[in-house]
């Protein structure tokens, strides 16, 4: 399994697209976010899903999420510092809302926290989700590259 600066080595594609990965955190994490003050997230797995459009693509955006010295800009900014990402995917030209309806209908996954990770979505409850311990983000897009 890749684990932290390694997945900046990770050869995503530089096209278009949408991604998912599942993070880990071990311990509860308060989120001091504006709209999501006071909040706080358990320790457990959750799946964040995004959309990649600009320059550089999936690869310019995933490692950008994925490397651990940043400002935080994007909600996913605060797990992504302390958590453990376990999984990616990319699915080049895909849409992130299709993948979060997708995963939002598999057994046991849940949206924490409504509006995370999805201030510019109206069809979707959060791109944020959690999930069983032992998911595995393959069965979201059995066709989409993955990295572990």
């Amino acid at each position: 399994m890749l684990q932290g600066e390694q997945w900046q080595q990770a050869d995503f594609p530089a096209s278009p697209g949408a991604y998912a990965f599942t993070i880990a955190l071990s311990s509860p994490l308060l989120l001091n976010i504006p709209r999501f003050t006071g909040i706080s997230l358990p320790a457990g797995r959750y799946v964040y899903v995004g959309s990649a459009r600009g320059s550089g693509g999936l690869r310019a955006r995933l490692r950008r999420h994925l490397r651990r010295s940043k400002t935080a800009h994007w909600h996913i900014d605060r797990l992504t510092v302390i958590g453990a990402v376990q999984q990616v995917i990319a699915v080049p030209h895909g849409r992130e809302c299709a993948l979060m309806q997708k995963l939002s209908q598999m057994p046991g996954v849940t949206v924490p926290v409504a509006g995370f990770g999805a201030s510019d979505c109206r069809s979707c409850q959060a791109h944020l989700a959690a999930v069983p311990a032992r998911f595995d983000l393959r069965a979201l897009a059995p066709s989409a590259l993955n990295w572990h």
